[in-house]
């Protein structure tokens, strides 16, 4: 089977307040409800976002500091229809996101974040204007 390469939106939701240490970012407080992180995955979408939606895991990335201690998360991909990390970020900001921490997750290009605080409203609007599907690990399809 051929790996997969495409773009993801990462829903993680927190259901109170919590104050999270992002690497050299630095602490912040996240505030209950949900938050969108857009990412990329050239080397392997399944295995990438598989990985982001484990629970146990080493921290690498700064995605992975909320993921281990958030209350849910569920990612939707850009594929086969690629769009761009950078072009599916700028979409979450054009559909409601607002920025929640600068240089989260963007250390290799010059956005702002990759991190966005949704509203449900925001959510819907990002997946249908975007066109993403619910993501579904396809390493197990034969």
């Amino acid at each position: 089977m051929s790996v997969r390469k495409g773009t993801y939106a990462l829903f993680v939701t927190f259901d109170r307040d919590i104050n999270i240490t992002v690497g050299a970012l630095g602490p912040h407080l996240f505030r209950a409800g949900t938050y969108c992180y857009v990412g990329s995955a050239m080397g392997g979408l399944d295995q990438r976002v598989s990985r982001h939606l484990a629970r146990c895991k080493g921290i690498r990335w700064h995605i992975d500091r909320l993921t281990t201690v958030c209350d849910g998360s569920e990612a939707w991909e850009s594929y086969p229809d690629f769009i761009g990390e950078c072009e599916l970020a700028r979409i979450v900001e054009e559909c409601g996101g607002i920025p929640e921490m600068d240089g989260f997750g963007c250390s290799d290009c010059s956005c702002r974040t990759h991190l966005f605080r949704m509203d449900s409203g925001a959510a819907d609007e990002l997946v249908s204007r975007a066109r993403l599907e619910r993501f579904s690990d396809r390493r197990a399809v034969r």
